[in-house]
């Protein structure tokens, strides 16, 4: 708290004699606070204080928590729904400005302290390398190794493929639906609204239209969509659950409104108890969740129901092969084709591509960066898109030549191990960078920590999913099964 009163202080100090006429963010329009006939040098201006914290905790207070830089007249603006979810109340304090320094250069005080570009074209040429290498591989199996099967298996007779062994051979087993076929159906529904969800953020980032000057609006934005996306994920669920056999549709359509973000929204209340505990300005307003929960009940699980009804409604999706009544015996499998080795591979490559990336990300987080580079994380996120496709196609053609056909799960589960290299990064990401002090400010930063993981799992797993499920459709649609 000591640290608290010092570094309020020495702002309010610093605000008081910087000689500035203004500030210029991206995404707002300048305004004039001076007379335009440059005759006065002095002019008072409305500053806009949004919290005061620390270094060394993760526990923002009130800019006014103590008595000193108070604003007299007390206004606070209108906040949206991404700064009350941050904990950023806005309120006025008193600033003192004069027409020193250049339009433009008003905003170089904060671009000086961001970290360099160079780093984040380090981070793309780094993910390139990974996606042209994954690329050659794919190109390789699917127009050579790949070809020539298909061709050797459309050529032999029946008894030739009796003795031939390959992933021809389990094609009476590929699509037999997995154990726990519901719990998949969930994850996948849920994944396809968060992928929707980060697109469409990220994409209106990239041109600029969520501003990091406008506070919370990227939080807003990402919220709202993923209330209103609620069908996809609904939509999705059902088929996937209707091509397994699955009959327990009003199971399906629950979990998938409920399981994921009632995980999410635990793990937030927690947070918000241990922030209202420690008398944080980050708790959220008691009105707030209950507005978070009709917005959840009121529109995301309707929507949700829609999207299942129609998902249920389709017929069921066909397969280019039959299923066998019974299932075929699986032969040994080598070290690397066993199912944990390849999942925990399956990961690598996908987070060497967001590493650097996910760095900063963290600093904007829990260091106090501003974060603007978003057509940077626009391309990362492209990247990380074809890797995990890449890599999951990979592990899963190496699981079929070796007759292994359980590659429901083990597709989603390959790529959605992305989630735990994160979560080890985050944890080398506390000791080695942060200096953050106390219990509870440390439970608050795993807590969300784990939020992110596993959104980021179920972003993941879906994106290394549906590229297998389109892979294994593909090859077995083109040979000749008798």
């Amino acid at each position: 708290m000591k640290l608290l009163y010092l570094w309020a202080r020495l702002a309010c100090s610093l605000f008081a004699t910087i000689p500035v006429s203004g500030f210029y963010l991206p995404g707002l329009a300048p305004v004039s606070f001076c007379e335009e006939d440059g005759k006065t040098s002095d002019c008072q201006i409305q500053l806009f204080v949004n919290r005061l914290d620390s270094v060394e905790s993760v526990l923002p207070y009130e800019y006014d928590v103590f008595d000193f830089c108070k604003d007299e007249e007390e206004k606070r603006p209108s906040e949206n729904l991404g700064q009350v979810l941050f904990g950023e109340r806005i309120e006025t304090s008193p600033y003192k400005s004069t027409n020193a320094i250049r339009w433009a250069s008003r905003w170089d005080y904060i671009l000086v302290s961001m970290p360099h570009s160079n780093i984040q074209w380090f981070s793309i040429m780094n993910s390139l390398v990974i996606v042209l290498f994954l690329s050659g591989m794919v190109a390789m199996i699917m127009l050579r190794t790949l070809h020539k099967d298909i061709a050797r298996y459309n050529q032999v007779d029946q008894e030739d493929a009796q003795e031939e062994s390959g992933w021809k051979q389990v094609h009476g087993d590929v699509f037999r639906p997995p154990p726990n076929g519901m719990l998949l159906a969930v994850f996948l529904g849920q994944g396809a609204q968060i992928f929707i969800m980060t697109f469409i953020t990220l994409f209106l980032a990239c041109l600029g239209f969520l501003s990091p000057a406008n506070r919370g609006a990227l939080m807003t934005c990402a919220v709202v969509l993923w209330v209103l996306l609620g069908t996809p994920a609904g939509y999705v669920s059902a088929r996937i659950y209707k091509s397994f056999g699955g009959e327990k549709w009003k199971t399906n359509v629950f979990l998938t409104a409920l399981l994921c973000p009632g995980i999410v929204f635990a793990d937030f209340f927690l947070m918000n108890l241990i922030l209202w505990v420690e008398g944080s300005s980050a708790a959220i307003p008691f009105g707030t969740l209950l507005a978070i929960l009709a917005l959840w009940f009121g529109i995301s699980v309707p929507l949700t129901f829609v999207g299942a009804f129609f998902g249920f409604k389709k017929p069921v999706m066909e397969h280019p092969v039959r299923t066998n009544q019974i299932p075929r015996q699986i032969p040994e499998q080598s070290f690397f084709t066993r199912p944990v080795p390849g999942i925990v591979m399956g990961g690598i490559l996908p987070f060497g591509c967001i590493f650097i990336q996910l760095f900063f990300i963290l600093n904007s987080i829990w260091s106090h960066q501003m974060y603007y580079m978003f057509g940077f994380l626009f391309l990362v996120f492209i990247i990380l898109l074809i890797t995990c496709s890449e890599a999951t196609i990979l592990l899963c053609y190496f699981h079929l030549c070796a007759e292994d056909y359980h590659w429901w799960w083990r597709s989603f589960l390959t790529s959605g191990f992305t989630a735990v290299y994160l979560l080890i990064y985050a944890v080398h990401y506390f000791f080695s960078k942060l200096q953050i002090q106390g219990a509870a400010s440390t439970i608050l930063y795993f807590g969300y920590t784990m939020i992110m993981v596993l959104i980021f799992f179920l972003f993941t797993g879906t994106i290394g999913f549906f590229a297998c499920f389109w892979f294994v459709n593909k090859i077995y649609s083109v040979v000749k099964v008798d």
